[in-house]
């Protein structure tokens, strides 16, 4: 079980590493300016573009590089939103009596039944295109399932005798949560905010699609695709490409997130060590 946790987690690391390289590189160097399109429409791998170039000649491995920069930017910015949006919810909820928490439980339900990418695209629609109106929609969207998960784990953790024992001692609601409820459910906060990394990823992608997401000359992987989509059986590459990585990041976060269940949760070891 061991061999296998780590085996997937390193297996994940070393794809998702992949992409974070080419994203810290494009911070110090690039191909060419993101801009030049000198390269010749569609032009295949070779003559300095190592795999060619798009409809307007711009260097196909500088967009991905950039792309790769964007991808994590979104990635990151989402679940930092989720984050903390998800989980101060999530501790009012779960202290919450009554018709609050009611109706703080059926406000997520209601978040969580909407699609995604549809509430991300009215957020986005409302405000402006940009990178930042994509991950704030996003984090929004996405905070609804880190609150409900917060409020289960954090309603679980002050069932414990332990809690009891803190409170008759005269220790403050504040110093439990931040000695006690936090750190017991990180674990799980961990695991369920990887999987939404990658989740962001995708919606982003699929937001800069359908041009909702950074604007040009913003070389987003989703743009990309939609941009090669029309010269598919020509130059194939256009779209081959910023789809390759777009999987190895998704798949890659997904394998981490996996390794880091078997690593941080005991209880989830336990299950898979007696299947």
């Amino acid at each position: 079980m061991k061999r296998r946790s780590s085996v997937t987690l390193w297996t994940g690391a070393v794809f998702a590493g992949l992409v974070v390289l080419l994203a810290l590189v494009s911070l110090f160097w690039l191909p060419y300016d993101s801009e030049d399109t000198s390269g010749g429409r569609l032009a295949g791998p070779g003559g300095g573009h190592l795999i060619g170039t798009d409809k307007l000649g711009r260097d196909l491995f500088t967009q991905l590089m950039t792309g790769s920069r964007i991808a994590l930017q979104a990635g990151l910015g989402s679940v930092a939103v989720a984050a903390l949006l998800g989980v101060t919810l999530g501790l009012l909820a779960a202290f919450a009596q009554g018709w609050f928490d009611d109706t703080l439980s059926a406000l997520l339900d209601i978040l969580i039944a909407f699609p995604t990418l549809l509430l991300a695209m009215l957020i986005v629609a409302a405000r402006s295109a940009t990178l930042g109106s994509a991950i704030l929609a996003i984090g929004l969207a996405q905070s609804a399932v880190v609150a409900r998960l917060t409020r289960i784990l954090v309603k679980r953790v002050l069932a414990q005798d332990y809690i009891t024992a803190s409170r008759t001692s005269g220790t403050t609601w504040p110093r439990i949560v931040a000695g006690h409820v936090l750190p017991n459910i990180w674990p799980t906060l961990a695991v369920n905010l990887a999987l939404q990394f990658g989740l962001a990823v995708l919606a982003e992608a699929g937001l800069s699609y359908l041009g909702l997401g950074a604007p040009p000359p913003n070389a987003s992987w989703g743009r990309m695709l939609q941009e090669a989509q029309a010269t598919f059986t020509t130059a194939p590459a256009g779209a081959l490409a910023p789809g390759v990585l777009l999987v190895l990041l998704v798949i890659g976060v997904n394998l981490v997130a996996d390794g880091l269940r078997d690593v941080l949760d005991p209880t989830a070891r336990k299950e898979r060590a007696t299947a």
